[in-house]
């Protein structure tokens, strides 16, 4: 029998607490992946079954089953020839690259001005900015009809791209993104550049920007989907068919007397298809420019 050491006891409790904390973290783990599983099925399913119900004749939308038993691509032939959706699909590409960009620039400026300037009224420009964000759309869209319909310069923007594209070419969140981020751009740099005689833009656009790339790719990324998906503005914004963009437009396919699941289904698969190549593509820029915007300032 071995004899009981200060340093025996001590290695048996040290071995106790590590076989106790490693079922501690296998339960851990284990409920982690349950929780992600059950929300991964909850976004996955009903994506799976839009896709499965773009492929199902009209006979079939209304059976239970999952799959289509006779699958058909019909409807998307019906789609693509016989409605406005490679037009609404221009429309809504024209409008987010244009949001895309104009927030890209504008609001990458302004978080840089915020970040590395003082200037009189910074601060409650600033709150003004945050405030903004807890403003709901919904309370905005009568101003920004108002503006669209009589603007300062005389015209109207009511059914053009700039009607559309207006309200999100500069965003407080944005804004409020790329400051967080900028304030980790090192002043010894700037420094540097102005003794070289670097303009102030310069500084901004040779220094600054390209430091932040992460925080812009991922801006740009969630401004882009924005724009892609948004119904409510473009709704108000357009009256005319040829000026809808792709949500607003298939919308079109209901109607009173019936609605055609299997036709909507599939214009909203096809929606779908460049935020996937853009996602996909994009991906790393989304994870790092979060991340890394988190540990600034």
């Amino acid at each position: 029998m071995a004899a009981i050491t200060p340093s025996n006891l001590f290695r048996e409790r040290s071995q106790s607490r590590a076989v106790g904390s490693g079922r501690g973290e296998w339960k851990y783990r284990a409920f982690s992946y349950l929780v992600l599983t059950v929300c991964a099925l909850t976004m996955v399913v009903p994506f799976i079954w839009m896709l499965s119900t773009s492929f199902k004749p009209e006979k079939e939308i209304l059976r239970r089953n999952f799959f289509p038993n006779e699958a058909t691509t019909a409807n998307y032939s019906e789609v693509i020839t016989e409605t406005d959706l490679p037009l609404w699909y221009k429309n809504s590409f024209i409008v987010a690259v244009f949001s895309t960009i104009s927030v890209a620039f504008f609001d990458s400026l302004a978080g840089y001005v915020f970040a590395k300037y003082q200037f009189p009224g910074k601060r409650p420009i600033f709150i003004i900015f945050l405030t903004s964000l807890m403003v709901p759309t919904e309370m905005l869209i009568i101003p920004w009809f108002i503006m669209s319909s009589n603007p300062p310069i005389g015209g109207t923007w009511v059914d053009t791209y700039w009607g559309i594209a207006f309200p999100g070419v500069i965003t407080a969140s944005g804004i409020f993104l790329m400051r967080q981020f900028m304030q980790g751009v090192p002043d010894e740099l700037l420094d540097a550049g102005r003794i070289d005689g670097v303009s102030e833009f310069g500084l901004y656009w040779r220094v600054a920007v390209p430091l932040s790339l992460p925080a812009i790719g991922a801006l740009c990324i969630f401004n882009f989907l924005g724009n892609w998906n948004a119904f409510i503005w473009p709704l108000i914004a357009t009256s005319k068919s040829e000026m809808f963009t792709l949500p607003v437009g298939i919308q079109l396919f209901s109607s009173e007397a019936q609605t055609p699941w299997n036709l909507i289904m599939t214009g909203a698969s096809l929606s779908v298809v460049p935020l996937l190549i853009v996602v996909i593509i994009f991906q790393r820029y989304i994870i790092e420019g979060i991340a890394l915007t988190g540990l600034k300032g």
